[in-house]
């Protein structure tokens, strides 16, 4: 909100002084108040600078890490000289500032003055991912799809942003739900960056990204499917090998992404991996004892079934170790590093609390999580 500080000029009146008065006579003159606009003083500091001081204030904050500050300064530029030079880079970092502070909806309107998807360059073709990524933090998808796929269609734009559109666009539709159109365009992607790349050298972050979210199509797959002893031991069957099989597929992108080789999207699939075992353990022993069974019968099913998947337990254990020891080592600090530590721990606790098993699961091999589920 832009500040104005009204000042009040005062005309000192000459009052008729009358010849014949008394000595000693005092006039009383009256001014007007002097009105201040209410504000913080900071507020008051910043109406007071003009645009090449607040520009200059907006980017010391913003090197500073002070979002909230750069924001106010950039929007105040923004808001208060729209004509000047830095109107075009003070909005752009206004609405940089107010997504680093979560207030996606206030960034989004900055960047939307900027942003031009089919013909847009420099500012204006940034401006148009920001807008994409900010509905995507706002969980309105489909805007953010129309306007990835304008981007992904350009070809007078750099290989690496049609790369990202591409597969933002593809993410973006993981999250919408259409799980079948984004596989689709993930792996199309990904067959679009292996061609491109042998003609010109693209950043890994993309490929690897996109290899994640495959493997999370076939984790929600995964998750979705019940084990249900009482459809049936055929059926129970059944639907525990399919269960695996998913697991499997999550798995193989999972690596794939590992083996790309960038460092938060590997942690991230290490992490994934981890959990599928941890999922498969939680499903498999929770699912309902068979309802033909006596109280007696029961329980040896119930002891005979924590001995036979205790093996995904060891399984999650090796994977998270493997994991944190990757983050470790190139200095990832994701949610998903902290999400992994804490399985970690979920698991050993698990594990001291579970019996032995007959056969001690086989060792990993040494070159990356290549487990298969118990069956």
């Amino acid at each position: 909100m832009s500040l104005r500080l009204s000042v009040v000029v005062f005309a000192l009146l000459a009052l008729g002084a009358c010849a014949t008065g008394r000595a000693g006579r005092t006039e009383v003159i009256k001014f007007d108040p002097v009105v201040i606009a209410p504000g913080s003083p900071e507020e008051r500091e910043l109406a007071n600078l003009n645009d090449d001081e607040l520009f200059a204030l907006g980017t010391s904050a913003y090197a500073a890490g002070d979002w909230a500050k750069a924001a106010r300064c950039f929007e105040r530029l923004a808001d208060a000289y729209p004509q000047s030079p830095h109107f075009g880079a003070a909005t752009y970092n206004a609405g940089l500032s107010l997504e680093r502070t979560g207030k996606y909806g206030e960034a989004l309107e900055r960047f939307r003055v900027l942003a031009d998807p089919a013909k847009g360059k420099g500012d204006a073709l940034d401006a148009a991912f920001r807008v994409a990524e900010c509905h995507y933090h706002l969980d309105d998808y489909p805007p953010a799809i129309e306007v990835l796929t304008t981007l992904a269609a350009r070809e007078d734009i750099p290989a690496q942003d049609q790369l990202q559109a591409r597969v933002h666009r593809g993410i973006c539709l993981v999250e919408n739900g259409q799980l079948d159109e984004a596989e689709r365009q993930l792996r199309e992607s990904l067959g679009w960056w292996e061609r491109r790349n042998q003609i010109e050298r693209l950043d890994e972050y993309f490929p690897s990204q996109a290899q994640f979210f495959l493997g999370e199509i076939y984790r929600l797959y995964f998750e979705h499917v019940e084990l249900n002893p009482d459809r049936g031991e055929e059926k129970l069957g059944e639907d525990l090998e399919y269960k695996c099989e998913l697991l499997l597929s999550a798995q193989g992108h999972y690596l794939r992404s590992i083996r790309i080789g960038h460092g938060q999207w590997a942690t991230s699939s290490g992490f994934r991996i981890g959990a599928l075992y941890e999922t498969l353990y939680d499903a498999m022993l929770n699912a309902r004892v068979p309802a033909d069974l006596n109280e007696e019968e029961a329980e040896i099913y119930r002891k005979e079934l924590r001995k036979r998947v205790r093996v995904l337990i060891t399984k999650a254990i090796s994977i998270y170790e493997r994991t944190l020891a990757a983050a470790e080592r190139i200095g990832s600090e994701t949610p998903f590093v902290e999400q992994t530590r804490r399985s970690l721990e979920r698991m050993k606790d698990i594990l001291l609390e579970e019996p032995e098993t007959a056969e001690p699961a086989a060792e990993e091999p040494a070159g990356g999580p290549q487990a298969q589920p118990a069956s």
